[in-house]
């Protein structure tokens, strides 16, 4: 699959790897989290060359990650600022943050620590399902085909989907039919 192909395959994290998949594109959302803004405090910090954070920031921009705001008009100078497309990636960064503090830390632990504003505590960044609010973890999520990807599996396929969700589903008692303890 080619790099540019990835942002029309019919899976989110292919479409999501387009946008952020590259580690220039990373680090430049890092330092957007860390209030970071301009050309050349993004080039300082990363020591990345002039060209490729123009053509990371174009993309970020052209994906509506960032949007870019003039702060001065002569010369023009722009700011590149989060959108709410943007903020929403917060949970996606703390998570490779928090991937990083327990498995790539050395000796001198964390380089950074994380306050929560609200309680005034450290934190670290868990998962949680938005129906329970209990943990996610991989062992317990089933994955099934949604709407934007139905249409390109073979019928027999979305058969064999549609009836394993059928035999999941609780039968429907009898007319009739008490519920309730036995005696």
């Amino acid at each position: 699959m080619k790099w540019d192909a990835l942002e029309e395959q019919p899976c989110s994290l292919a479409r999501t790897v387009a946008v952020i998949g590259d580690r220039w594109s990373l680090m430049i959302l890092r330092e957007c989290f860390l209030r970071k803004r301009r050309f050349d405090a993004f080039q300082s910090s990363l020591g990345i060359t002039r060209h490729l954070l123009a053509e990371r920031l174009k993309k970020l921009v052209r994906f509506g990650v960032l949007r870019r705001v003039p702060y001065m008009d002569s010369p023009k100078r722009y700011e590149y600022i989060l959108t709410q497309k943007g903020l929403e990636l917060y949970p996606i960064i703390m998570s490779i943050v928090h991937w990083g503090n327990v498995h790539m830390v050395d000796s001198r632990g964390r380089p950074m620590l994380h306050e929560h504003k609200n309680c005034g505590k450290h934190f670290d960044p868990m998962m949680v399902c938005s129906e329970c609010g209990e943990p996610v973890l991989a062992k317990e999520v089933h994955v099934h085909p949604g709407p934007g990807v139905r249409h390109l599996l073979e019928p027999h396929v979305t058969t064999k989907v549609a009836a394993a969700k059928d035999a999941e589903k609780p039968k429907k008692r009898g007319a009739g039919t008490k519920v309730g303890r036995a005696a």
